[in-house]
């Protein structure tokens, strides 16, 4: 299937939490050719340099003109890139979304606040031919489903990447994981629980937040099922949203009811100090967590992975050495350092992955 090529919106925002679905896109554009991301503030940047020190040829560009220029084929998506704490549009993304439009760019939306419940937006997408397509957007409430218990017949491993803050890397350690054990030849499902993984192309999955708790676990459940199903897979890797300590999100609760995760791999970014949404909220303690999580969801914290903003490749290093002798588990950078650890892990823990390892390797 030819990718589509698309612009990102990341004003301002670009490499930080708020970026965190272009960040996303970038590091796996999935469905789309990423032809720029517009951010005025980083304008004249190559963007995986930018954001991972190697360039990957995709511009920050400084505006919608500059970025549609750039391109020998014209783009056709537009994809808000944004994740911001209120979830709702700024009069100048508006602008630049009804700019789009008049460009002839299909939108893309991530946030909460639905265009296509938008009589303006809808109005100007009818008149440039133009789609909106709402990534959170509910089915119909009459499909939603509640949990049935089919979850706890599968034998197929589940883990699940979960965090101790929100935007800390869970989808990306997550994407990272299922690359590396298809890698090794084994057959992973990633079930995606929020936008970016969605907009990726994720085959199974929905946005969370879009639910009430009662049928987020339901419908986490149905989506495993079908993953199950459909796939056969040697292993299920969820994505997590939150933290189950978080004050303000239940998301990481609902995955440990509705996928039963036998293992997890946590998520930390060891320099972040206080939560990212509520900076005056100090981060939880890793252990705490640890306890947290195995004690809330009945299942083990297996390995550590980490998110290294604002680390030196030395602070990594030293971090990694720490947090192993700390909390006697395998402790990884997968973006820095590779998955291999973490998925050695995950093999030593679950059977079924030592016996297809055998007959992966020979």
């Amino acid at each position: 299937m030819k990718k589509k090529k698309a612009i990102v919106y990341c004003e301002g925002q670009f490499g930080s939490m708020d970026g965190k679905t272009a960040n996303g896109l970038i590091r796996d554009p999935g469905y789309y050719d990423i032809v720029a991301v517009i951010d005025s503030t980083k304008s004249g940047l190559d963007s995986g340099e930018y954001l991972d020190g190697v360039k990957n040829g995709i511009p920050l560009c400084k505006n919608l003109e500059e970025a549609l220029s750039i391109s020998d084929e014209k783009p056709t998506h537009f994809i808000l890139g944004i994740a911001p704490g209120d979830a709702f549009l700024k009069d100048q993304e508006r602008s630049v979304i009804f700019e789009a439009m008049k460009a002839g760019l299909n939108i893309i939306n991530p946030l909460q606040e639905f265009l296509t419940e938008d009589e303006e937006m809808m109005n100007a997408a009818k008149k440039y031919n133009v789609t909106i397509r709402d990534i959170r957007k509910p089915k119909p409430k009459k499909e939603w489903t509640l949990f049935t218990g089919g979850i706890l017949k599968i034998d197929t491993p589940i883990i699940a990447v979960l965090g101790t803050d929100s935007a800390c890397g869970k989808r990306t350690t997550a994407k990272i994981l299922e690359k590396g054990f298809r890698k090794r030849g084994y057959n992973p499902v990633f079930i995606a629980t929020g936008q970016t993984g969605l907009i990726q192309g994720a085959e199974y999955g929905f946005a969370m937040d879009a639910f009430p708790l009662q049928y987020l676990i339901g419908e986490l459940e149905r989506e495993i099922l079908r993953a199950q199903k459909n796939e056969n897979p040697d292993i299920i890797i969820v994505e997590g949203q939150g933290a189950v300590s978080h004050p303000a999100y239940i998301s990481s609760c609902g995955i440990l009811r509705g996928a039963r995760p036998k293992a997890i791999i946590l998520q930390h970014p060891p320099k972040r100090k206080m939560l990212g949404d509520f900076p005056f909220i100090p981060m939880p303690d890793v252990q705490e967590e640890i306890d947290l999580i195995e004690h809330f969801g009945k299942t083990k914290v297996i390995a550590i992975t980490i998110n290294h903003e604002n680390m030196t490749d030395e602070e990594i290093d030293q971090t990694i050495e720490e947090y192993e002798e700390k909390y006697h588990l395998p402790v990884s950078d997968v973006l820095k350092k590779g998955e291999d650890k973490i998925i050695d892990a995950i093999i030593d823990f679950f059977p079924s992955l030592k016996a297809k390892e055998k007959v992966v390797s020979s």
